[in-house]
């Protein structure tokens, strides 16, 4: 792999996984979450990662400072930055998480004050507490953080996948080692369906319960922790991008692509920051390559995990390029860059990503609208569905030109005749998307016109990972 070691950072994308939290359970079908709630661990895990940010992209003396932004000495520059974090997965302990991190970014500072007329001078609360705004986004209003609950085409895929042969072969495998764990996973269901929630107990206990730690038999976690990374990773990946097993990275594509031409067309943005939950990565890192190629295993990243897509500008000038760079929480003490492979594109070989190629391999599979996340997931009755597919219908009969409307306008509960009420108002409206993230090329000179939906399930009993094509 070959990296220009003399271009300059000019903004970041910031993917981060939430801190420590309490005991959590998931639906091994549909993956509803139960609620929970972040630990004093997970927000120093949190604040940690921030203030490591800080010193690599606000430090104006650190090679990879971002090229414009304003210097940690100076106050939040909120021109500059973008938070957004799933407010519906594991129950606000990644808002929470979020709120950790920007803080370990910006922290209190006495030289956030004002002098007033008589001149005294008043700091901030809390030493000097730097507001920075967190956009949480209710998976019922916004699917970009969470499309894969309530996504039926997911769901069909996870049952075809637990009626497998590989699925089949692996229970045959872990039956002895399953055999074992009853005393171990606080009642849960032993099978290898509901691994996650067992490799998830036995975690949490062994983080908190000291009691516990010291009873379990030294491999359990580990091999518990094999299983549950291998059936994860089966269901939250796919070997095609438009794959239905991707869905968690493609909603969040609109947000990311339109970072990225944010941050090169000089419009102010420099730090784009999601707060998520494990799944988004998954695909991610399927779908950038980075499993692949063996240079990272297919695997739950750990709590406070994050990747950063850097926009650099190389040292000859020319088109901006995207390196992938990674930090598995705190198994890792610095973050490592890894070379992206995918369709028409080889990282070992040839490095960072020109960002047109990256746009042009990523936006084919991009859910740009709740509209489509609806008829990509097969959903007709949730996250307003309804509203958006009559809406739809309607324009279909009318020929007029209608736009994706997102789910926060309409809700998921309108009847039938809230809905044809509504369609005159849709279309008085005009272009509405979910976030405002709707993801629309504005230059690099792509042939691609549009986002294809991937509307086509495939199982794969292997770890899927999509392949580059040289």
């Amino acid at each position: 792999m070959s990296n220009d070691l003399d271009s300059t950072v000019i903004g970041v994308v910031v993917l981060a996984r939430h801190g420590d939290r309490q005991g959590f359970y998931q639906d091994p079908d549909t993956y509803t979450a139960s609620s929970t709630a972040i630990t004093a661990l997970g927000e120093q895990q949190e604040w940690q990662l921030g203030w490591l940010l800080r010193s690599l992209y606000l430090n104006i003396s650190s090679p990879s400072y971002i090229q414009g932004a304003t210097p940690l000495t100076d106050l939040f520059n909120v021109s500059q930055v973008q938070v957004w974090a799933d407010g519906g997965d594991e129950g606000g302990v990644i808002v929470d998480s979020a709120a950790a991190l920007v803080q370990g970014l910006w922290p209190a500072t006495p030289t956030d004050s004002t002098t007033l007329a008589n001149g005294s001078t008043i700091v901030s609360p809390l030493g000097g507490f730097q507001y920075v705004a967190i956009n949480a986004l209710d998976p019922d209003e916004d699917v970009a953080l969470e499309g894969f609950t309530d996504c039926n085409t997911l769901d069909t895929r996870t049952e075809q996948f637990y009626n497998s042969k590989a699925f089949a072969q692996m229970a045959s495998d872990s039956a002895a080692f399953l055999d074992e764990l009853p005393p171990y996973v606080g009642g849960r269901t032993v099978s290898l369906q509901n691994i996650w929630n067992i490799f998830d107990f036995m975690n949490v206990q062994s983080i908190h319960n000291a009691t516990f730690a010291k009873a379990l038999p030294p491999t359990f976690l580990a091999q518990a922790n094999a299983l549950a990374n291998w059936h994860e990773y089966n269901i939250n990946s796919d070997v095609s991008f438009e794959g239905i097993g991707n869905i968690a990275f493609r909603t969040m594509l609109p947000g990311i692509l339109n970072a990225f031409q944010e941050i090169t067309d000089g419009e102010g943005l420099k730090i784009f920051y999601n707060a998520i939950s494990y799944k988004p990565f998954l695909s991610l890192l399927n779908m950038t390559g980075v499993v692949a190629d063996n240079g990272l295993p297919a695997a739950i990243v750990d709590y406070a995990a994050s990747v950063i897509l850097e926009v650099r500008q190389p040292s000859a000038f020319g088109e901006p390029v995207i390196r992938f760079n990674f930090k598995n929480g705190s198994l890792d003490d610095a973050f490592t860059t890894y070379p992206m492979s995918f369709a028409n594109w080889n990282g070992n070989d040839l490095g960072d990503v020109p960002l047109s190629l990256f746009i042009d391999a990523f936006a084919p599979a991009s859910v740009n609208s709740t509209l489509d996340w609806c008829q990509v997931c097969g959903q007709t009755q949730e996250r307003g569905c309804p509203a958006l597919l009559a809406a739809q219908a309607y324009d279909t009969r009318t020929h007029y030109k209608l736009s994706p409307v997102g789910a926060g306008f309409l809700g998921a509960g309108l009847t039938a005749a809230v809905i044809l009420a509504a369609l005159g108002v849709l279309l008085f409206l005009g272009a509405l998307s979910f976030g405002g993230r709707r993801w629309r090329r504005r230059s690099f000179g792509s042939t691609h016109k549009g986002p294809r939906m991937g509307d086509h399930l495939e199982l794969h009993s292997e770890v899927n990972s999509v392949k580059g094509e040289n």
